[in-house]
């Protein structure tokens, strides 16, 4: 058996072999599939109905509702009952209703281990690379046939290794090296390969900003990001009962060929902002700091976490927004909300002007009546920034940490966060 990178042992495991070569097609059984209400029971379920077919397997099913949320229009409402009325149909128990976006909910859930291969009716279902499992995103005719038959063929990738050596200064964050590689790399950079993080800085990262490299694999057109688990993971997972993985079964070896080593030095990384409209047109933010922004957003699956509204607050503490800012916070689960509001974080935020919304995706996928209006300037924590996707297509939208969203919530302009250090 050759050497073999970890995305190669994973899906290896999944295929029934004992190794698998990038470049070969294979057939492997999924351990989990997640849908959403948007791209999920609303589209597999007349599919299914067609077919006369059943779930294959009901307990490896998980259903979350975050895109269509608060249902705030007859449409709305239905494609949320669908969801609703089809898991008691097809007996899926793994059924989360309004507890936030899916890609944080799946994990916090415990539902994730180290070595699954698993696929999600999402793009950013790689945010599960992030505890060591293959996890990419499908649409509704293939999470059709994964339905019925708990299988997916995949081209096994070649790996691409990004590697992060030294540790990242204050006010830098996992989104700042996510927008320096895409950067980088551009939106097709990674050539729908397997991309692992590497290196000192990621293994000081706690996991929710490991979450975030992965969540971001797809913006440089990777198929799955990956990080190998470690004592980190091991802790988050106990931590949702989910303990008891053989942390050494899943590790790439050292040997294993990769297609691509890129080396960053976290410690010369500066806070990033990406203009309209690509993450690839990131940059130092001294080269958008002063441009005038009507809001700054704080969410997204992305951007939203726990650990995000905890660097918000760093900045916001004691500070008001400028009056000329709506400042809006969307915690991505109600469990992240609930921990910020028992611990002050929440305050701090709302002291500051921040105005809450629902614990789902709501802006980000241009949802609702706080969509971007027309001309609106706006700093997100999203992962992506295309035209038309938060609003109004002449809305001009910029992405940045939420360090870097929460100091120019207070400048009225993008603004670097180092400013408000102390």
């Amino acid at each position: 058996m050759h050497a073999q990178t970890l995305a190669q042992k994973i899906i290896a495991r999944a295929a029934g072999r004992e190794s698998v070569s990038p470049g070969e097609i294979v057939v492997c059984r999924v351990d989990l599939a997640m849908m959403h209400d948007s791209g999920g029971p609303r589209r597999v379920k007349p599919m299914l109905d067609k077919l006369g077919a059943k779930v294959w397997d009901p307990d490896k099913v998980v259903v979350i509702t975050d895109h269509y949320l608060p249902a705030k229009d007859d449409e709305s409402r239905r494609i949320i009952r669908i969801a609703r009325d089809w898991v008691k149909e097809a007996g899926v128990t793994r059924f989360h209703d309004g507890e936030g976006i899916c890609h944080v909910v799946l994990p916090q859930k415990g539902y994730l281990r180290p070595g699954m291969l698993a696929v999600g009716g999402d793009s950013h279902s790689p945010t599960g690379g992030a505890f060591g499992a293959y996890m990419f995103g499908i649409g509704a005719t293939e999470m059709l046939g994964v339905l019925v038959t708990g299988e997916i063929w995949l081209k096994v990738p070649q790996t691409f290794l990004v590697e992060w050596s030294g540790r990242l200064a204050d006010y830098v964050s996992a989104k700042d090296m996510m927008l320096a590689l895409c950067a980088r790399l551009g939106l097709d950079g990674g050539q729908y390969q397997a991309i692992q993080y590497v290196g000192d800085a990621v293994a000081a990262l706690p996991i929710q900003e490991r979450m975030t490299l992965c969540n971001m694999a797809p913006e440089v057109g990777a198929q799955v990001g990956l990080v190998a688990p470690d004592a980190v993971t091991q802790a988050y997972l106990e931590s949702v009962g989910a303990g008891g993985s053989d942390l050494a079964a899943w590790q790439g070896d050292a040997d294993a060929p990769v297609g691509a080593h890129l080396r960053f030095d976290a410690a010369a990384l500066e806070p990033q902002v990406a203009a309209p409209h690509s993450p690839a047109n990131a940059a130092p933010v001294a080269a958008h700091a002063g441009t005038r922004i009507d809001t700054a957003y704080i969410g997204a699956c992305t951007g939203a976490k726990i650990d995000d509204l905890r660097m918000a607050a760093r900045v916001l503490r004691g500070r008001r927004v400028a009056q000329s800012v709506r400042f809006v916070v969307a915690p991505a689960s109600a469990h992240d909300q609930a921990i910020a509001a028992r611990e002050g974080t929440l305050k701090i935020l709302t002291d500051a002007g921040a105005e809450l919304l629902a614990n789902s995706c709501g802006i980000c996928a241009g949802y609702g009546e706080d969509r971007l209006g027309e001309n609106q300037v706006a700093i997100t924590s999203t992962a992506r920034n295309f035209k038309g996707r938060m609003g109004a297509a002449s809305s001009q939208v910029y992405l940045g940490s939420p360090f870097t969203v929460a100091a120019s919530a207070i400048a009225g302009r993008i603004c670097d966060p180092r400013e408000f250090l102390k």
